[in-house]
């Protein structure tokens, strides 16, 4: 696919980036570019994430790409990974900013995503011309533009010494909202998004939280818990959103017969209401 090159001020979408430090005067791209400014956020987050991080970050990319939100990340293992696959699950738009040139995708094994973000009508980005390999400053310079072309960042999982709080700085010079999840206080993964919110980061639990802030026109007026096709799909629901996620105690607190359970589930997950963490853990879609 071609490689092309824009001039942000020259772009609707791409000019909040112009008044950045450092603001790069040509983009490379492959794909769709956003024509219109339209709501976005980053999110981003350690390498090496926890089942509850990925989780959570699955959660929150796709429910904003639902709303229209475009996701953005850096395409690296992790926590990034998991957001554009969300967002991509969820139907919705996702750009990556890559720290090298276009035509060679780093890492290596997340080439397939790339392929499906730009088939999926997103697109990977870069200041960087082609043939420019990846080196360790350019990540920390990417950061930059990965917060410079959103209205907010998420922090979903991330140590103290984590790269992911260079972005977080950036953000605070360019005066974007900073969201952070909150995580176990015994969890070193979590002590960067506590650390955060602690200095003055919005804790983050819903998208309601965010979109209140960046998006409120796309908040819907507050409706029902949703409901299920049966009583027991719907007790299984409300369990789900009361925070239980272990199959074998959502069998147990359901009060159903375990061939009714395992058929309601399966009809569930058939139907897109949940989805399979693995471990025999479940999470509403």
């Amino acid at each position: 696919m071609k490689i092309n090159s824009i001039s942000p001020q020259n772009h609707t979408y791409l000019q909040i980036i112009h008044s950045i430090a450092q603001s790069p005067k040509t983009l490379y791209f492959m794909g769709q570019l956003p024509l219109e400014r339209i709501p976005t956020v980053a999110i981003v987050g350690t390498r090496k994430p926890t089942a509850y991080g990925k989780e959570v970050t699955y959660q929150l990319a796709y429910d904003l790409a639902q709303k229209g939100v475009v996701v953005i990340s850096g395409l690296a293992l992790g926590i990034d990974g998991v957001a554009h696959r969300a967002a991509l699950d969820a139907g919705g738009i996702t750009i990556a900013v890559l720290a090298c040139g276009l035509d060679t995708i780093y890492p290596a094994s997340h080439k397939q995503l790339a392929d499906e973000i730009i088939r999926s009508g997103g697109a990977i980005i870069s200041e960087y011309e082609p043939d420019v390999e990846a080196r360790d400053f350019q990540f920390l310079a990417r950061n930059r533009i990965v917060s410079g072309l959103s209205d907010a960042i998420i922090v979903t999982e991330a140590a103290t010494r984590s790269g992911t709080l260079a972005t977080v700085h950036h953000a605070l010079d360019q005066g974007r909202e900073v969201f952070a999840v909150p995580g176990n206080i015994t969890s070193p993964l979590s002590a960067g998004c506590n650390a955060l919110i602690k200095q003055g980061a919005a804790p983050v639990t819903s998208i309601t939280d965010i979109l209140q802030i960046i998006a409120p026109d796309l908040l819907e007026s507050q409706q029902s818990l949703a409901l299920g096709n049966s009583p027991t799909e719907t007790k299984i629901i409300q369990l789900i959103q009361s925070g239980t996620r272990d199959g074998d105690q959502l069998l147990q607190d359901s009060g159903v017969e375990a061939s009714e359970f395992s058929q309601a589930l399966t009809m569930m997950e058939i139907t897109g209401i949940v989805r399979a963490l693995g471990g025999n853990q479940w999470t509403l879609k």
